[in-house]
């Protein structure tokens, strides 16, 4: 048989979790054709090398940089050959007033036109324009709860609902993964328990998804686990928690209970599945100091006028909204992203730091941050354990996700600070937890970065090295793999990446990227070609 490409003499660790075995892999077109002793024109030798399955990010924020930028460096390098997107805000289904809004959601951007209307044309619109790796998509509730309410805090009634209910069932239908939430977040934060469960069980009946960022991740996190738990038993639907983790050092003791409850319910028949980045910072908006608003606008109106109510509401508990300022403190709390480039000598640095050059209350320093750079500012909070890491790797239902974007070290990018997520988390995994702490094997390393959210996602014939599977493979040298970005010097490429093949297109080739961009829509479990 002629084969493109046979892999000679592989160190095949397949995505099962089972032990690895030696063989050669024989691809044609976007296949895995044959498993064996092979030989062919186009032959490379990968001895000594690890080969497996490409992974899969289970959270990603590619939605914009891969417009901009198809190759997505950061994530081939670490052998991601499938990004999942769509936390809690997708980019589709949008109306008119959405599209106008979407440009100002985040600071990193280089302008675009949007010109798709859907979530499945987004998708396709990627595809079409080019891009390395795989994408797929969840549909996220706030996006679907913008549509037709805004941001106002308050119920759909039932028209209204019905309405969104048809959203996500014409957005399972063009391919979408399943529902995402961010629950902490406004919008999303306006949604209540029942108003998810109405639009889980659409999802439900497509054999979707239901992944969330739960409501609270610190003083409300064990309430927030059990409304995951119920919407999925209540909707009939199997759940995944983004980026488990419990958050601020008073809250670390709570993680055993809330695996307790997972354990519990998945006893009783419900799958539930998490996932987590490698890292005991979180990435998010600087604006998540504050008590959430009904939008933009708002927000800059409150700040404007009620500076010392917010500022009382910032040093207290809250019991309504996570106020990640208390559970930080502003030591530990980085603006990280810009868009004001006046304000970028502050990229890094911490509240506290920034708030004795201006000789300001920190207090005052988030606020005036946020009114004059007029975006949420991605910042960086160091608020976890590294116990808790350890604790969760060992999850048999764990996998992995960057929270972060796919990019490159270059041009105006280098101006800004990142989480060094983007460019490490994956090869992180392996070089740390694997290789040098020992934490968990190779073997079950690779599973849960493939076969596990490839069986969550119910994707078909991706997640293993397998015949007449996708040929999405990635080989790596363990002994060199490494992740290299840091807090401090965060726009590093990961080393140790030899070889990276989507759909059987070479996209790196002896760690350099190709340039080739045979990347597709991956579509979900309820997908009609219609």
């Amino acid at each position: 048989m002629r084969y493109d490409i046979v892999l000679k003499n592989a160190n095949i660790y397949d995505g099962s979790g089972k032990d690895p075995y030696i063989a050669d892999i024989g691809i044609i077109d976007d296949k895995i054709s044959k498993i064996g002793v092979l030989s062919g024109e186009n032959e490379i030798d990968v001895s000594g090398l690890i080969v497996s399955p490409g992974f899969i990010n289970m959270l990603s924020w590619s939605v914009e940089s891969l417009i901009t930028d198809g190759r997505a460096m950061s994530t081939i390098l670490q052998g991601v050959t499938l990004e999942v997107m769509g936390e809690g805000f997708s980019w589709g289904p949008l109306n008119e007033r959405m599209k106008k809004q979407l440009i100002n959601l985040f600071s990193t951007s280089e302008p675009y036109e949007v010109v798709w209307d859907t979530l499945g044309e987004y998708l396709q619109y990627l595809e079409d324009k080019g891009v390395s790796t795989n994408i797929a998509s969840f549909v996220g509730s706030a996006t679907i709860r913008t549509y037709y309410l805004g941001d106002e805090n308050r119920a759909p009634n039932n028209a209204e609902l019905d309405r969104m209910k048809q959203l996500v069932k014409e957005a399972m239908e063009e391919g979408a993964m399943g529902l995402s939430s961010a629950l902490i977040y406004p919008p999303n934060s306006f949604s209540s328990t029942d108003e998810l469960i109405a639009l889980a069980k659409i999802v439900g009946e497509y054999n979707g998804l239901y992944i969330s960022h739960i409501r609270s991740e610190g003083q409300n996190l064990e309430n927030a686990v059990d409304e995951l738990i119920k919407i999925s038993r209540e909707a009939k639907v199997d759940a995944e928690i983004y980026h488990l983790k419990a958050a601020g050092e008073r809250n670390w003791y709570k993680l055993d209970k809330v695996i307790d409850k997972i354990d519990r319910a998945r006893n009783e028949g419900l799958n539930i599945s998490t996932d987590c980045y490698l890292y005991t910072a979180a990435g998010t908006g600087l604006d998540s100091c504050l008590p959430p608003t009904e939008g933009r606008e708002e927000l800059l109106a409150l700040l404007t006028d009620n500076r010392d109510e917010i500022k009382e509401a910032m040093a207290k508990i809250a019991e309504n909204w996570e106020n990640l300022y208390f559970e930080a403190g502003p030591d530990n709390i980085f603006p990280m992203v810009f868009k004001e480039e006046r304000l970028r000598q502050y990229a890094g640095k911490s509240i506290t730091e920034i708030a004795i050059i201006m000789n300001k209350d920190p207090r005052d320093v988030v606020i005036d941050l946020l009114l004059e750079d007029k975006t949420r500012i991605a910042s960086v909070y160091r608020i976890m354990s590294e116990d808790n890491i350890k604790k969760k790797l060992a999850l048999p239902y764990m996998s992995f996700g960057s929270d972060g974007e796919s990019v490159a070290p270059e041009g105006e990018i280098l101006k800004q600070g990142i989480h060094p997520r983007t460019y490490g988390n994956f090869s992180r995994l392996i070089a740390k937890y694997v290789r040098e702490e020992q934490i968990i094997t190779l073997q079950e390393a690779i599973r849960k970065l493939t076969y596990l959210p490839a069986c969550n996602l119910k994707i078909d014939k991706r997640g293993l090295i397998k015949e007449g599977y996708f040929a999405d493979i990635v080989i790596f040298d363990f002994d060199r793999i490494k992740d290299n970005a840091t807090f401090d010097n965060p726009h590093q490429l990961s080393d140790g990446m030899i070889h990276v093949f989507v759909n059987g297109v070479q996209v790196l080739k002896n760690e350099k990227h190709t340039g080739k961009t045979p990347g597709r829509f991956v579509k979900g479990p309820g997908y009609k070609n219609i």
